[in-house]
């Protein structure tokens, strides 16, 4: 088996290709796994993100690693509006080692638009969840992805990095209180009732805005709202009018299309001398972004975020070391676990010959302390080269490690005679 990732992110394309990128995501793992044309294919998770859209995949063999990117860059390409050959060049690709290391990176912050961010956690395990429900996954992805959220955790340990909770959310909101009234005076509505909103809410509670008010065209954000104190909007209400006369707009809802318009705030704004900030955290953008023309208004987005975010501190680069050391080790353990059945398969081939012919001598012809000494023996010769086996596997090591199991496959299965003993 071979891991592969496909990854694009905000470090090398525009917002808008991720977000053409990121079309239908889920059901790009369903058809690449579930496709009888891509049956090499036998494994799939999606990460996708407001700045990042990333595939893993689980291989069948080496050989089969160009035809599973071209079936995944023409999956994608079905979805998006780019030709195969266009998203085959926006997704740089990894394998084994490099792709573990590539996640255990992302899950650990190292790779976001606000390096050491928080939220992202969160979003790796999300991922895997839905490759379960949509069957997708498979224990080989199941292994990287746990292990991707171990590391992660074990970053934050020993680095301190994300304990800080920089987000994306949190950075968005420092940029935006720049032409803010005290947060206790602001006025606010909260577009979104997701996982992202969550989060909008609670780092605007933090701050200590107090006047929140919730709006979603799904008709969710009722009970949103009141299961976390602060009141909620009609979704047959008019947005444009609700947010005319409010300081702040924090939208993240992901919707298929603007859900505040530039045309529909215009005309609610007509006359108002009030400022008001907009802070956009939709990849898809819920906020037209010709918003920033309007007089009064100033407009926060993701790019906004990018241009702004935190440089890296000098435990970024121990978080690195961390996760390339993690890397290196996972690897290592997943060809241990893929080489190892040779070697139990002469080692069973031997011992197990061993007790069968013991087995079969006549009760009176048994010597117990004969047959103590044979299986030491015999354990003896299969221990050095199981030995050199197991550490060559570890170590990547495929010429020491044919070398081993061709001396395990010399030792002959011991005779076992009465007069043996």
């Amino acid at each position: 088996m071979v891991l592969l990732s496909l990854a694009a992110s905000h470090h090398d394309l525009d917002l808008d290709v991720l977000e053409r990128l990121s079309s239908d995501v889920h059901a790009v793992a369903s058809e690449l796994v579930g496709s009888t044309a891509h049956r090499f294919v036998s494994g799939a998770v999606v990460l996708a993100t407001c700045n990042r859209f990333e595939l893993y995949l689980e291989v069948d063999d080496a050989a089969d690693t160009p035809s599973a990117r071209a079936a995944a860059a023409e999956a994608v390409a079905s979805r998006s509006g780019y030709t195969a050959a266009q998203v085959d060049t926006h997704l740089r690709v990894r394998t084994g080692t490099d792709a573990a290391a590539h996640l255990f990176s992302v899950a650990s912050g190292l790779d976001s638009m606000v390096v050491g961010e928080r939220e992202i956690q969160g979003q790796v395990r999300r991922a895997l969840t839905a490759a379960r429900r949509d069957s997708t996954t498979t224990s080989g992805l199941e292994s990287l992805f746990q292990a991707a959220s171990r590391v992660s955790r074990l970053v934050e340990s020993r680095t301190g990095l994300g304990a800080t909770g920089r987000s994306v959310v949190g950075v968005a909101l420092d940029i935006a209180q720049r032409e803010l009234p005290d947060w206790s005076a602001v006025r606010c509505v909260l577009i979104g009732t997701g996982s992202y909103a969550g989060a909008s809410l609670a780092a605007l509670k933090a701050r200590g805005a107090g006047d929140i008010r919730v709006y979603s065209a799904s008709g969710r954000a009722r009970a949103f709202a009141a299961a976390r104190g602060v009141r909620s909007l009609p979704a047959s209400a008019d947005l444009a009018a609700e947010v005319s006369d409010v300081d702040l707009v924090v939208a993240c809802s992901g919707a298929a299309g603007a859900v505040l318009g530039v045309d529909a705030l215009a005309a609610a704004r007509q006359g108002s001398a009030s400022p008001l900030t907009v802070v956009d955290l939709a990849l898809r953008h819920d906020v037209d972004p010709g918003v920033r023309s309007l007089p009064g208004v100033r407009l926060v987005s993701l790019h906004t975020v990018a241009e702004h975010a935190p440089a890296e501190h000098a435990a970024v680069q121990a978080a690195h070391d961390v996760v390339v050391a993690a890397a290196e080790a996972y690897e290592a353990d997943r060809r241990v676990r893929d080489w190892n059945p040779a070697v139990v398969a002469e080692r069973t081939r031997v011992l197990g010959g061993l007790e069968s012919g013991l087995s079969e001598l006549p009760d009176d012809a048994r010597d117990e302390r004969a047959e103590r000494a044979l299986r030491r023996r015999t354990r003896a010769a299969l221990h050095a080269p199981t030995v050199r086996a197991r550490e060559a596997a570890r170590a990547g090591d495929a010429m020491t490690y044919a070398a081993a199991l061709t001396e395990l496959a010399s030792i002959p299965v011991p005779t076992v005679a009465a007069d043996a003993h």
